[in-house]
């Protein structure tokens, strides 16, 4: 799905907090240009404007052509007056096709705009910001300069993701969310019973209402409170190696069917051996299992590192992020430890 290379991931991801949480693992000096798009602490707004958001999108007309080359009249082109295109203003890239009450939210205005205007009195900074889809999918996200440590040694950065697009892939949004330092994921709905979320879409009749983001995002000053607690939470539920494999048997269960196909048998088996390794073994979960914390990081971490091809994982995690696929399966996970444990 990734038309993203590493070279537009050093230049078009930027990524803030470093002295905290380490390079992303797709740092590479030598692809960043003039400039790294790493920073030690926070990451200076004019800095996503210029580097980022420099251009506009815009509305350009959409025409079908019709004819033949090979008739006397040749083509003919004309314009679907009920559909727009939306280009980029400095090279033209088509970022999407729509019908006519489709109204652009400008990066700009719509995510910086707001970014600004929320942590103007706060202590919140801009972690880390980048485009995606050529530019059709835009982010910033905001956070606390310092990471969270818990009592139980499962480090965390609560933060603000302000999102929106150009390709219609996705309404505007601002939602809370977390990352897990140890492991580089993102958990939502898992630690946060969804995150307080505000959504504009792209209508003709979308505006602006700085007071209701406001009132969504409100939680974000004891967001912090609430993840430790659910992280502390999760691990203090016991789950057995029988409990265990109950877990992994059925959310990623093996065909024994006399049709199935072999391959199909030998991935399911591959992958519950990878997730059954990352449990016992890997650093980034193996210091919680016999816990539901564990059982959540390993099938988190193994959708965010072993699912797909490496060199699109950026682009994979953040979109899935953005568009709710993250939550939704850490939720689901949730759901199938909780038929197990407390059945």
């Amino acid at each position: 799905m990734s038309r993203e290379t590493m070279q537009w991931l050093n230049q078009n991801v930027l990524v803030g907090f470093t002295k905290e949480r380490g390079n992303a693992w797709h740092y590479k000096a030598s692809l960043q240009g003039t400039e790294p798009n790493h920073y030690e602490g926070a990451i200076p707004i004019d800095d996503v404007k210029r580097r980022l958001f420099f251009w506009n999108a815009v509305e350009a007309p959409v025409f079908v052509r019709i004819g033949d080359e090979r008739s006397e009249l040749g083509y003919k082109y004309i314009e679907q007056t009920d559909r727009k295109a939306v280009v980029r203003n400095d090279n033209w890239d088509v970022l999407g096709m729509f019908k006519e009450g489709y109204t652009i939210h400008q990066y700009e205005q719509w995510l910086l705009g707001t970014v600004a205007d929320i942590i103007d009195d706060s202590d919140l900074r801009i972690g880390s910001a980048g485009l995606l889809k050529s530019g059709g999918v835009a982010w910033v996200s905001i956070e606390l300069p310092e990471t969270i440590n818990t009592s139980v040694g499962f480090q965390v950065r609560p933060h603000l993701l302000a999102t929106t697009s150009h390709n219609g892939s996705l309404a505007t949004s601002f939602l809370t969310v977390c990352t897990a330092v140890v492991c580089d994921n993102t958990l939502t709905t898992a630690l946060n019973e969804g995150g307080a979320k505000h959504t504009t879409r792209h209508s003709k009749h979308s505006g602006f209402k700085l007071q209701s983001v406001r009132d969504a995002l409100g939680i974000v000053h004891t967001l912090a409170d609430d993840v430790v607690g659910e992280i502390e939470r999760l691990s203090a539920i016991t789950v057995t190696n029988t409990q265990w494999d109950e877990i992994v048997n059925r959310i990623v269960p093996i065909s024994t069917t006399i049709d199935v196909r072999p391959q199909a048998v030998s991935r399911a088996k591959n992958k519950q051996e990878e997730i059954r390794s990352l449990y016992l073994h890997d650093e980034r979960v193996a210091p919680w299992t016999g816990t539901a914390l564990g059982v959540l990081n390993a099938f988190n971490t193994y959708q965010h590192h072993s699912v797909g091809k490496n060199d699109t994982r950026v682009e994979r995690n953040a979109y899935n992020a953005l568009t709710g696929k993250t939550s939704e399966f850490d939720q689901y996970v949730l759901n199938v430890l909780n038929d197990v444990v407390f059945a």
